[in-house]
């Protein structure tokens, strides 16, 4: 036996790499550098770090300990990313909460989870107690801007509370950091378990992608519930870079541009609807803006907008993203150099994961062919929370199932055709709905369109047109629609049927609920 060297059997402390030990490094190197800043409020590295610190003694005084369950139910505040170091901190796993959910869909997460603690904020605390009387197993409730009282507990008071503290963890990279829970668009929401090692590549994919360095200051406006906000933010972790929180609410551009410009910040995400008021501001041209890398993705982007923003910030890298929350969620990336040549596309697969366009019977499809886009790689999630038959339904062949049905070109870009479950066919043959769709959306008088399949006696399923007119004066017939469409769109592809709503139905992250219309009109 030799000494001095470590056993190759024994765990190799210091090659742990993941979030919570990059946020000590930073602590311990650049103590003094803002990490985080919300509402001109600073937080610097050391200050975060020994705040999520004194929140972990909190939690493991209260029984919260190894693969616990804490909900985080809040808006955006630096106290939300505190509070999730914390939980970490002491080997729990993190499940941030859609704050637009209601009642039942909350109890229902909570139930799913196990939780065994709530952190929320004033605002949202009357619906986290509320949940709190409906789950037993829910015993302790942090408020963030409370004082404790009533059953609750307040946030600094926790921290400024004396005590034991906790018994620092070794956590391997493989330890489930986050269950980040799907929108539920196709049934009940599931919770994708993403671990250290999938943030990190996470991490590695934005630097690379997003030429990010340790000057980069980012601009996070995404709600932090949602992968696109805490996935943003790991580039940061771990680079020691600085993040402004922009508080959230109703989207105003300028106010938008008031905070980049105060802040100097040099990279921002933001959806194509968001980006194109911000290129519509009178005030942009007499900006001083720092912003050198534009970032956009949760929807696609119209040439008209792609050309908007390469005119306003002629400067600025241009990046779009593409992907899901189960892989972390970045798949693909266009860079904006492409976006104008491959408009529609979402890109191609990033270098760090493997992606295959398949059959049903896993069979590589050729170029310019339709099939489902399927993934390896260090950010695809463990798996969904507590269900194993959904687990293996999403990992049959040994590959990620991600639902997306695409088409890849010979140059390698992938364009999305449609959710898999959103397919009809019709007389044996495939009608993709996304395809109908962004034919509506181009009439003049519809401002939004859904279209799902209604079963058929003879064809089996037909396509149903669900829109919103632009205007509610206006009105439209399928007969009126029927030359626009015979200039767009096969005749087989045409809606059998025209429903007039005023808006269509969408859940809390703002999708379309495909369910409900296929319940209301798929008959």
């Amino acid at each position: 036996m030799t000494t001095g060297a470590q056993s190759l059997t024994e765990p190799i402390r210091s090659r742990r790499n993941h979030w919570n030990n990059q946020v000590a490094v930073h602590a311990a190197m650049r103590p003094d550098t803002v990490a985080f800043r919300f509402k001109g409020q600073d937080t610097t590295w050391k200050q975060f770090h020994e705040r999520s610190q004194r929140f972990a003694d909190a939690l493991s005084r209260r029984g919260v300990g190894l693969g616990d369950r804490v909900l985080l139910l809040a808006l955006n505040y630096t106290e939300y990313i505190e509070a999730v170091f914390g939980i970490n901190a002491l080997g729990a796993i993190a499940v941030p909460v859609n704050f637009r959910l209601t009642p039942p869909e909350v109890a229902y997460i909570v139930a799913d989870s196990g939780a065994k603690a709530i952190v929320t904020d004033t605002l949202l605390a009357p619906l986290a107690t509320g949940v709190m009387g409906q789950a037993a197993a829910l015993e302790t409730c942090v408020v963030i801007g409370g004082r404790s009282g009533d059953g609750v507990l307040g946030y600094d008071e926790l921290l400024a509370e004396q005590g034991e503290g906790h018994v620092p963890l070794d956590i391997p990279e493989d330890t489930p950091a986050l269950i980040m829970y799907t929108s539920g668009t196709t049934g009940s929401p599931k919770g994708a378990v993403l671990t250290y090692e999938n943030m990190n590549a996470q991490a590695l994919t934005c630097i690379r992608a997003m030429e990010l360095d340790g000057e980069a200051i980012g601009f996070c406006t995404s709600p932090l519930f949602h992968i696109a906000g805490l996935g943003s933010l790991t580039p940061y972790f771990m680079l020691g870079g600085t993040t402004v929180l922009h508080p959230l609410g109703a989207f105003d551009a300028g106010e938008w541009l008031d905070a980049v410009e105060r802040e100097r910040a040099t990279a921002a995400f933001c959806v194509p609807v968001q980006w194109q008021m911000i290129c519509e501001d009178p005030t942009l041209g007499q900006r001083d803006l720092a912003l050198r890398m534009l970032c956009w993705g949760a929807a696609p982007a119209s040439d008209t907008v792609l050309r908007a923003m390469a005119e306003r910030f002629p400067d600025a890298r241009n990046v779009a993203v593409f992907g899901q929350t189960e892989m972390s969620p970045i798949t693909c990336v266009l860079d904006g150099k492409d976006a104008i040549r491959k408009l529609g596309s979402v890109g191609k697969p990033i270098p760090t994961i493997a992606a295959r366009i398949v059959d049903d019977e896993m069979n590589d499809v050729a170029p310019g062919e339709i099939g489902e886009i399927v993934y390896r790689g260090p950010t695809l999630m463990r798996g969904y929370w507590n269900k194993p038959e959904a687990t293996a339904e999403a990992f049959a062949g040994g590959w990620f199932h991600s639902g997306d049905l695409v088409r890849q070109d010979e140059e390698g870009f992938v364009y999305v055709v449609d959710r898999k479950k959103d397919m009809i066919i019709s007389g044996g043959e495939n009608i993709y709905c996304a395809e109908v769709e962004n034919v509506l959306f181009a009439h003049p008088k519809i401002h939004e369109a859904a279209v799902v399949g209604r079963t058929h006696e003879k064809w089996g399923e037909v396509p149903v047109a669900i829109v919103a007119l632009t205007d509610s004066d206006d009105s439209l017939t399928l007969e009126e629609l029927t030359p626009f469409l015979n200039e767009n769109l096969a005749r087989y592809k045409h809606p059998k049927d025209l429903v007039i709503v005023s808006e269509l139905p969408r859940n809390a992250s703002g999708k379309v609920v495909k369910l409900q219309l296929r319940k209301d009109y798929s008959a």
